[in-house]
């Protein structure tokens, strides 16, 4: 997919601003990608190669603009988002962002996914001072305001996420040996990283086995972890590999406490295809709302996802968690622009993503909130442990803080 079609632009609601003799009317400021009409939002997704399950997220994306429009737009202005194919390659991410940017003439990109993609364009849109806002990673590497002014993260960064499991196996399993399948990149390192800290060396790690995404299969790394003597499995991977890996554990007759990253819990894109029967137990994560969880058939949250999904994304998966994700990290992006008001600029949109104050979004968890400021750049750092039951995953326990000292 080349890109995605670009959302209808129509003229923008006329705002009227009343003077006073007093204060004179503060002039609207605009970058490129940005006027009285429009609001021009780029996006790099995966919709091919080896993570190509996470295109339903860009097509989520693409689907609430679409619905953001037929109400009139954000401050009177239209969403005219352009996403681009990088087939999860990050020399093509470079090349779609300097399109974006260079020939597209975006505000800002939204929802750029993937760790080492993110990475290969980050000097670029930081050397000129584009957004390259709420990212669709959780590596810690792209909380760094110091640095990195103009990258920013939204989901739980993987270490936090990782601190949390930690924590979990502490009080639950403090006597395990843990064998761990990664992805071997930043975002697989990232994870690691995170639970050893977390675990301070409590409980130990015996077994450690990369994965390249341009491997065929990572059946041969968990026939070795199999054979380590472990009785925690540590699978960190994205939905490809994660579905062979809950296959083979199940093939293998391994029964050891199974715990799955976020990224890939999605029951319509990794357990259906991996076989829901071998998946019964499995641990993981979760800060949103989970589409095929029963304790959310009566929420009003829930229930306006519903809704948008039948006007405006009536052939998206309903199973998948990355129709809710993409949701979700929409709002996220819309309450950024309404607070950027008439302040069309690039700096200022960074401002306002750095203002998020307590920001309680319907489809989040009860209890989970974004926060942000000039020096935090991770808007969620709180999670709840789940475990899936072969038809749902069952939330359990309380919303743990996965912050680094807590």
């Amino acid at each position: 997919m080349a890109r995605t079609a670009r959302l209808p632009a129509a003229a923008a609601l006329a705002f009227v601003l009343s003077a006073t003799p007093v204060l004179a009317q503060k002039q609207k400021q605009y970058d490129p990608g940005a006027s009285d009409r429009e609001i021009r939002i780029g996006n790099i997704n995966p919709y091919s190669g080896p993570a190509s399950a996470y295109g339903m997220i860009g097509k989520t994306l693409a689907a609430y603009f679409r619905k953001i429009n037929a109400e009139g737009g954000i401050n009177g202005r239209r969403i005219d988002f352009i996403s681009y194919d990088d087939g999860y390659s990050p020399p093509r991410t470079l090349e779609q962002a300097r399109k974006l940017v260079e020939s597209d003439q975006v505000l800002f990109i939204f929802q750029s996914l993937g760790t080492a993609q993110n990475a290969a364009i980050q000097r670029y849109m930081n050397g000129r001072k584009v957004p390259q806002l709420f990212v669709a990673t959780g590596a810690t590497k792209f909380g760094d305001p110091q640095h990195f002014p103009w990258t920013m993260g939204w989901q739980p960064s993987y270490q936090s996420e990782a601190r949390i499991y930690a924590r979990y196996l502490l009080a639950n399993h403090p006597n395990g040996k843990i064998a761990a399948l990664f992805q071997n990149d930043d975002y697989g390192k990232d994870f690691l990283k995170g639970l050893k800290d977390g675990l301070g060396g409590r409980i130990p790690v015996v077994a450690e086995q990369g994965y390249e995404t341009s491997d065929p299969t990572v059946a041969s790394q968990v026939i070795s972890l199999r054979g380590s003597g472990a009785d925690i499995f540590f699978n960190v991977a994205t939905p490809k590999f994660a579905a062979q890996a809950i296959r083979k554990v199940a093939e293998l007759q391994w029964k050891p406490v199974h715990i799955l990253n976020n990224v890939a819990n999605s029951v319509g894109g990794v357990l259906q295809p991996a076989g829901p029967e071998n998946a019964v137990g499995v641990l993981s994560t979760q800060y949103y709302k989970d589409p095929t969880d029963p304790l959310w058939k009566d929420d009003a949250g829930f229930r306006d996802w519903t809704k948008f999904m039948e006007t405006y994304f009536p052939d998206g998966d309903r199973a998948s968690s990355f129709t809710a994700y993409g949701y979700n990290a929409a709002q996220a992006l819309v309450q950024v622009l309404k607070q950027c008001g008439d302040d069309l600029s690039r700096e200022n949109v960074m401002k306002q993503a750095a203002s998020l104050n307590d920001v309680a979004l319907p489809m989040l968890i009860p209890g989970i909130r974004m926060k942000t400021s000039p020096t935090d750049f991770f808007p969620i750092e709180q999670m709840q442990m789940q475990r899936f039951n072969g038809r749902n995953w069952e939330l359990f326990g309380p919303v743990i803080d996965g912050e680094a000292g807590h």
